[in-house]
């Protein structure tokens, strides 16, 4: 079944990060062993068991959901990636605990309010000063589209953060589109894929 799900979907060459707070740790590493390397959590307690879990794997892992500057310590050093650095606190707990450079996205809110990231008006700032961070690299930016079925208003949403991104360095990663938009994310020059749903079709 993960197999044929995956046989669905063409990447055109972006990185699947393959949410996994849907399944257990077994699902995961039957997800690994068909080539999907790179796995997103959202939920520290959740993380942090599979993480434990799952040891002998060479996996990639991401932390793609908010978190809580009083979490930080708990997975800062297990991950290879963070997707949702958005405040100057959150980073000088990183700098504090992590003790390696830590790749991160910068994420920016696309408007919503119920939704986390730094304003676009902030943005430019918080990456220039991010530079004085020692334990931090910013690899790219990161948003959510919001959750309709207007095309035009998800691919403004994506287009606006490549935008944005081109404005500063082409060369950075563009961490958007998930399992109902990443169609349309690629059309705009996503390179990281949030995708979770769509992989676990038939297994939860």
């Amino acid at each position: 079944m993960l197999r044929d799900n995956l046989k669905e979907i063409d990447p055109k060459g972006a990185t699947i990060v393959c949410a996994s707070k849907y399944v257990d740790s077994d699902k995961i590493r039957e997800m690994y062993n068909l080539g999907i390397k790179n796995m997103g959590e959202n939920r520290v307690q959740a993380f942090l068991k599979k993480y434990d879990d799952l040891t002998d794997l060479n996996i990639t892992w991401h932390f793609i959901g908010h978190l809580q500057t009083n979490k930080v310590k708990d997975v800062i050093n297990k991950i290879e990636y963070l997707h949702s650095l958005d405040s100057i606190k959150l980073a000088n707990e990183i700098e504090k605990y992590s003790n390696k450079k830590l790749k991160c996205f910068i994420e920016i809110n696309s408007g919503e309010e119920s939704k986390s990231g730094i304003d676009y008006n902030d943005a430019l700032n918080f990456y220039n000063e991010l530079k004085n961070y020692s334990k931090i690299e910013v690899v790219g930016f990161m948003t959510m589209a919001p959750n309709t079925t207007d095309e035009s208003l998800i691919k403004g949403v994506f287009m606006r953060l490549k935008d944005f991104r081109d404005s500063i360095d082409k060369n950075l990663f563009l961490s958007m589109g998930m399992s109902n938009d990443y169609k349309i994310a690629l059309e705009c020059g996503a390179t990281h894929l949030r995708l979770g749903s769509i992989m676990w079709k038939g297994e939860y």
